[in-house]
Parts: C-alpha cells; sequence; structure tokens
C-alpha cells in the first residue's frame, strides 16, 4: 500500500469511529514505515482526563437510573411527559455505560482493544441513543402543544410512539453497523467504518449530514417552533379576573414544566453544538486532525457532548417539586438528606385529592361558588381547554 493511500485510510478512521486520530505515519526515504504517536500524553493529564470522564459515568448511571425508579415505582409520575423522560434518561444512561469510557480509552491510546463485534456495537449505538434522546424531547414538546380537549396519548399509544422511536434510530444506525471494520496499521488496530467510496465520497457525506440533519438540526426547529407556540399560550394570554384557584394554580404548574423541559432541550442543544461544528469542519479539511493540539480540543469536546448524559437530572431535581422530593426518597440513607411530610405526600397517588379536600373544607362555600361559576363561563372554560397539555393526571391504558 502507497504511503498516501495508508494515510488516507487513517484519516478516515477518524469520521469511522467519531475519534481524531492523532497517529501519523512518518516514511523514510527507504520506503520503511514508522509509526510515531505525536501526541502522546504525559500521566497527570491521562490521570485528569480520566477523572473528568469517570464524573460523566458516575454522575450520568446515578441520576438517571434514579429518574427512571422516580417514575415507575410511584404511580402518580407514570404520566405521558414522564414515559418519554423514562425513555430519555434511558438513552442517556445507555450512552454513558456503554459509549464514554471506550471512546475516552480509544482517544487516548489510538488503538483498538475490544474487537470487531464491539466496533460494530460502538459505532451503531451511540447514533442509536441520541437520535432516542432528542426525538423523546421532541415527542414531549409535541404532545405538550395539544391541549386536553384534543385527543391525549393513552400509556399504551406512548409506548408505542417510543417503540417507533427506536426502530427509525436502529433504522438509521444500521449503516454504521454495517460497514464497521477493525484494520490493523502497525502498531494499532483501529476501529473504523469502510464506506464503499473514499473519505470525502458521496456515501459518507450524504450520510453524515443527513444523520447531523435528523438528529440534531430538526428536532430542535421542531422543539424551538412548537415551545415558541406554548409560550405564547402560557405566558402571551390574558388569565381572566373570574378564574378559580385551581385554574391559576394549573397555569403555574405548567409553566413550570415547560421552563424545565427548555432548560433540558437548550443544554443538550450546546453540549452537542462543538461536536458537531468539529466534525463539519472536519470533513472539508481534514487537515485539522493533525493539528498539535487536536486531541486535547477533541478530548474537551467529546467530554462536552458526553457530558449532556448527566445534566438532565440535576435540571429535573432543582426545577420540579416531585423530581426533588423522589431523589430525597431514593438518598434517604444519607445522613445529610431528610425526607419532609411534604415530600412523601408529593408522590402519592391521592396527593392532589387530599389537597383538594383541605381547600375545599377551608373555603368551602367560596369555593363552591367559583366551580359553578367557572363551568358556567363558557370564556374561561375555553381558555382553559386551550392549555398545552405538558402536564397531566396518571392515566390508566
Amino acid at each position: 500500500m502507497e504511503a498516501e493511500s495508508l494515510i488516507q485510510h487513517i484519516d478516515r478512521d477518524v469520521e469511522a469511529t467519531s475519534l481524531p486520530f492523532s497517529v501519523t505515519a512518518d516514511w523514510l526515504d527507504d520506503g520503511n514505515e514508522t509509526t510515531v504517536n505525536q501526541f502522546q500524553q504525559p500521566d497527570w493529564q491521562v490521570a485528569l482526563w480520566a477523572i473528568a470522564y469517570s464524573l460523566i459515568i458516575l454522575v450520568s448511571v446515578t441520576g438517571n437510573v434514579t429518574v427512571i425508579w422516580i417514575i415507575l415505582a410511584h404511580r402518580r409520575m407514570r404520566t405521558v411527559t414522564n414515559y418519554f423522560i423514562v425513555n430519555l434518561a434511558f438513552s442517556d444512561v445507555s450512552m454513558a455505560t456503554f459509549n464514554t469510557l471506550f471512546n475516552f480509552v480509544y482517544a487516548l491510546h489510538n488503538d483498538w482493544y475490544f474487537g470487531l463485534g464491539y466496533c460494530r456495537f460502538q459505532n451503531f449505538f451511540p447514533i442509536t441513543a441520541m437520535f432516542s434522546s432528542i426525538y423523546s424531547m421532541a415527542a414531549i414538546a409535541v404532545h405538550g402543544y395539544h391541549p386536553p380537549a384534543e385527543t391525549r396519548l393513552s400509556s399504551t399509544s406512548t409506548k408505542v410512539v417510543i417503540g417507533l422511536i427506536w426502530i427509525v434510530a436502529v433504522l438509521l444506525a444500521f449503516p454504521q453497523c454495517y460497514y464497521s471494520v477493525t484494520r490493523f496499521y502497525y502498531p494499532r488496530t483501529v476501529c473504523m467504518v469502510d464506506w464503499p467510496d473514499d473519505y470525502g465520497g458521496t456515501h459518507q457525506l450524504s450520510y453524515q449530514f443527513a444523520v447531523i440533519l435528523l438528529i440534531y438540526l430538526l428536532p430542535l426547529l421542531v422543539m424551538l417552533v412548537t415551545y415558541s407556540l406554548i409560550g405564547r399560550t402560557l405566558w402571551g394570554g390574558h388569565i381572566p379576573g373570574e378564574a378559580s384557584d385551581h385554574y391559576h394554580s394549573q397555569i403555574t404548574a405548567k409553566r413550570k414544566v415547560v421552563k424545565m423541559m427548555v432548560v433540558v432541550v437548550a443544554t443538550f442543544a450546546l453540549c452537542w453544538l462543538p461536536y458537531h461544528i468539529y466534525f463539519i469542519l472536519g470533513t472539508f479539511n481534514t487537515d485539522i486532525y493533525k493539528q498539535q493540539y487536536i486531541q486535547q480540543v477533541y478530548l474537551a469536546i467529546f467530554w462536552l457532548a458526553m457530558s449532556s448524559t448527566m445534566y438532565n437530572p440535576i435540571i429535573y431535581c432543582c426545577l420540579n417539586q416531585r423530581f426533588r422530593a423522589g431523589f430525597r426518597h431514593a438518598f434517604a440513607w444519607c445522613p445529610f438528606i431528610k425526607v419532609s411530610e411534604e415530600d412523601k405526600m408529593e408522590l402519592q397517588h391521592t396527593h392532589t385529592f387530599r389537597v383538594t379536600m383541605t381547600r375545599s373544607h377551608r373555603n368551602n362555600s367560596a369555593y363552591a361558588h367559583s366551580s359553578i361559576r367557572n363551568s358556567n363561563n363558557p370564556r374561561l372554560r375555553r381558555t382553559e381547554e386551550s392549555l398545552p397539555n405538558i402536564i397531566q393526571t396518571p392515566r390508566r391504558t
């Protein structure tokens, strides 16, 4: 194999595994090849990166598994929105578990230790998980836009939608798996996607831009439009003066959920933006992969992208009272975590009924008159029916 051909194959590895190959091939005049790793990192630098990536795995796995438990173990939390949050959490914890560590080791050592089977899985699963994550967010936004007056998704229908998301994700990622191969370039083994044409050819470029469009730009555009419409309804509309306390509390609750999901989406978009820009630039100028500090740049960009898997549980805990109560329940064994009576009530299925009954006993006459007035007021009833369907009471299948 000629020198230029081998260098081209090594450059192709960059896109194949979403890693910047920092190993270059230097060629001597006598034609013998010598492989030199210009970017060998000192031990202290490797240790710092290892700590940073270990933090992602620890926080992501702990946080997302706890989120899944909070929703599935408490009947009151089993809403359509929260089912999609379970799918989002599962995608994130899977990404952190099966992708972060192996990609990190590969980026450090520039040598694939894990065999052809995991090479195929490694090139296949990140796209699948990312597709599932972002379309779970998009499903929450689209479902939230429809007012309760329209047909809601049942829990069974929600599971079907989640299943369809995963089926489409698998189909989208299949080419990465199908064309994945391992090649030995002394003294290293590389995991790469061997596209039918050369790196930068029609197949590779078409697929890369289709992936960026489908798992980043398009769903973000859908969520931008959807949440803008939801925001106009929740914040732009005038709340009638005769609205009941229940109506005001419903508006406040929906606004909080919308704020939480907007923060989740914005965090995801910001974390993955440098990653996509990096590979778009590399597609048109492969020389950037040979720069002296590109390994450090890539490790930082990849850390930021993978860190998106650990932020959502933190956001839920900070911005949602029920999730905060759930986290306190989950970590009640910690000596500095105290579970209050309010926290215990938050996750109980009858909490809403008890609060309503307490309020009713306190303001029995006024509350009754208000309810009658609201039900007989067509304008207020239409306003309530037009509210986005962001939060719901649990439904039975």
